[in-house]
């Protein structure tokens, strides 16, 4: 069994210990740590059960349950938080999401792989396609703010009709990149394929492999369900604990949860670097921040008007400078198609600096 499979298999030991925590009333603290560590290895069997299920049902389908399922666990958190009315946590964690993937994801890929190998090469087509597209997400996070700071008087009704119609305007680019990348260029995406591995660890040709479908798909529904019940016990004590160590809810949505909901792709992405598949890497974090910028935070925004959490893509005004920030350093780095350590270091460094913003800002 391979090291990634052991480690997820221990941690699911903080499932019950998190519920304990959370029915016998321990510290807001305590039950904040143990349902965080018990969503990592949740999200780990999560993504992996949807590789296994798109091995087996074929690149189309497959291709689909990976572009649905890729952040089922951040929207999953982010949903619980939205039920719970905890709007400023849920606007950070989309930012914080977003520039977790492009700066600290792919800034550890090229970092380990490139301290393995001199120089790595991907196919700067991904990286081209994934920026455009990147574009158009962060026009229309910067719209509200500007709206908003162009504006002598704020109507929140027209934010909100303006947020509704960037929604759906999103979803449909969205469906568009989607029809793109698995149906008229998919011969661009094909490196989308994840390399899986056999008990031992070792890499298994996905020719040889026969993944067990009625088994996957039923860790898929059982980690699904396990990820909500876990994120509604996170989300209850997040607010206590993050004020009790004198966090501010901006910190916690940009850095904290991030961290939290999106271990899968940080694992998938810094293993396949090492191996030396740098176009997976890069397609792994460019394509988990398109997802979330282009469907995470519009069904977030539709869903949270239909349920009356007031939810809008109206976000801090130092959040939307960081995302252009990540945003502009990762497609310059990438659009090369090579990479090495330096370029990993300075994508952290870049990611350390904001991070430390975060933490010192007043909001």
């Amino acid at each position: 069994m391979s090291i990634k499979n052991l480690v997820s298999l221990g941690l699911l030991v903080f499932i019950p210990i998190s519920v304990a925590a959370e029915r016998l009333e321990w510290d807001a603290l305590v039950v904040f740590i143990t349902s965080a560590i018990a969503i990592v290895p949740l999200a780990i069997w999560l993504s992996t059960a949807t590789e296994e299920v798109a091995v087996a049902t074929g690149p189309s389908i497959g291709g689909l349950l990976n572009a649905v399922f890729g952040n089922a666990t951040e929207l999953i958190i982010a949903l619980s938080a939205l039920r719970a009315g905890l709007l400023d946590i849920v606007k950070a964690s989309i930012t914080g999401t977003i520039i977790s993937n492009l700066l600290l994801v792919m800034g550890l890929s090229m970092f380990l792989g490139g301290l393995r190998y001199k120089e790595q090469e991907f196919q700067p087509i991904i990286a081209r396609v994934s920026g455009s597209t990147m574009t158009l997400a962060v026009t229309a996070i910067v719209l509200p703010a500007m709206v908003i700071s162009t504006s002598n008087v704020v109507d929140q009704v027209a934010i909100s009709r303006l947020s509704t119609t960037v929604a759906i305007i999103l979803i449909v680019v969205y469906a568009l990149t989607l029809l793109f990348s698995l149906k008229t260029h998919s011969y661009l995406y094909d490196v989308s394929v994840v390399e899986l591995e056999d008990s031992a660890g070792n890499a298994v040709p996905h020719t040889a492999h026969k993944p067990n479908l009625p088994l996957w798909i039923s860790v898929l529904l059982v980690a699904t369900i396990a990820v909500a019940f876990e994120s509604e016990i996170f989300v209850g004590a997040v607010e206590e604990a993050t004020k009790g160590l004198g966090l501010t809810p901006l910190f916690t949505g940009v850095i904290l949860l991030p961290l939290v909901g999106g271990a899968a792709e940080y694992v998938t992405a810094v293993r396949v670097a090492i191996k030396n598949n740098m176009d997976l890497s890069v397609s792994v974090a460019m394509g988990s921040s398109l997802l979330v910028a282009l469907l995470v935070a519009p069904v977030l925004v539709l869903v949270g008007q239909a349920i009356g959490q007031p939810m809008d893509l109206s976000f801090n005004l130092f959040e939307v400078v960081a995302v252009i920030i990540a945003v502009a350093i990762a497609n310059l780095i990438s659009l090369d198609g090579r990479s090495n350590w330096l370029e990993g270091v300075l994508l952290l460094a870049t990611y350390a600096i904001l991070g430390a913003a975060f933490y010192f800002h007043p909001a």
